[in-house]
């Protein structure tokens, strides 16, 4: 059976708009609260392939959506690593910063692919249990993105440890990141090789830095994991997401070589049409507090996404995820509005 999100990103759209969603298995369904609060440990929850599984599947049960993407976490990385991560309640993600040299020292390649083991174990399920017409989309953050947490030892809203080490101390901030590039790629190998038919690369931090070091801390790093990719997986669809780059953009799709590029929600779409997606496949970027509300706001932003890319490649998506309080009845709307539209 054709995949029509697959075909799209091989540059085959076809009358219909394919869609998922960021965070489409989330906190806004109850049946996802229902088997969250089995595991108490988020990491542990992650890492049981038969409840990532089933959160995985319940979106595409309820919406029908064309992708599923894999219920896990960016960090589970620098987990596999070997440096300490762990989730607080109401608070996020923790981790032991590796800010010296010595810290670096702990990190390690040994184990990380015993580590992962199932992660790959819940996409190999979801490769059988999907629906024939669903692709299975594969993900991990970006090196820069990572190595924000990794470095601060939590969320920032301007990642400024990361940014300081990174000017302080560029030796042992390329190392992070070498390190980060090699796992990451040997990360979405193994799960194209367990099933998955599509990764994407999440940089939800790129929007902090400057034009010298977007180019050296996101497009390189980026590239590289491209390359490693292709060098394996060539016929893989590779998704890029460097989050509120704006006018870096179009610089980030022609150096990385990514097939795609996620919209997030600030990005004009009549410069979209004619400086990225003319260079490849475009996914987004309907504002997700939109969903919130609802209604005919919604409905009628939805068309304009849809009327304003249909020359060319497009993914219907969201400029970032769904929020907690998203109403479930309002993406049934969503979903019933995007599938009733033809180019």
């Amino acid at each position: 059976m054709s995949k029509i999100l697959l075909e799209t990103l091989k540059g085959n759209p076809g009358d219909r708009v394919p869609f998922w969603f960021m965070r489409q298995a989330g906190r806004y369904l109850p049946e996802y609260r229902k088997v969250r609060e089995t595991t108490p440990s988020f990491l542990d929850f992650c890492y049981t392939p038969e409840k990532a599984e089933e959160v995985t599947l319940q979106p595409i049960r309820r919406y029908g959506m064309d992708g599923a993407i894999l219920f896990a976490d960016i960090l589970v990385v620098p987990d596999g690593l070997g440096q300490k991560v762990w989730f607080e309640q109401g608070v996020g993600p923790r981790l032991d910063p590796i800010a010296t040299e010595k810290a670096f020292a702990n990190l390690s390649m040994s184990g990380f692919h015993d580590k992962m083991g199932s992660v790959y174990k819940t996409v190999s399920r979801l490769s059988n249990s999907l629906p024939d017409n669903v692709t299975l989309i594969g993900f991990a953050g970006s090196p820069w993105t990572v190595a924000t947490y990794m470095i601060g030892g939590q969320g920032s809203k301007d990642h400024a440890a990361a940014r300081q080490l990174g000017y302080g101390n560029p030796e042992l901030f390329g190392k992070i990141l070498d390190i980060l590039v090699d796992s990451t790629a040997e990360y979405l190998c193994a799960q194209i090789e367990a099933g998955a038919e599509v990764v994407q690369i999440f940089d939800s931090w790129s929007a902090a830095l400057p034009e010298t070091m977007f180019e050296k801390w996101v497009i390189e790093p980026t590239k590289a994991i491209v390359e490693k990719i292709r060098a394996k997986h060539s016929e893989t669809p590779i998704i890029g997401f460097p989050r509120l780059a704006g006018a870096l953009l179009p610089d980030f799709v022609s150096r990385t070589g990514v097939d795609a590029v996620s919209l997030d929600t600030g990005v004009p779409l009549g410069w979209a049409v004619s400086e990225v997606q003319s260079q490849v496949c475009v996914q987004g970027n309907l504002d997700p507090h939109l969903v919130v509300a609802g209604g005919k706001q919604m409905v009628d932003e939805t068309n304009r996404i849809l009327e304003s890319l249909k020359g060319g490649a497009h993914v219907f998506n969201l400029g970032h995820g769904f929020v907690p309080e998203t109403p479930p009845e309002n993406v049934a709307e969503l979903a019933a509005t995007i599938k009733a539209f033809r180019r």
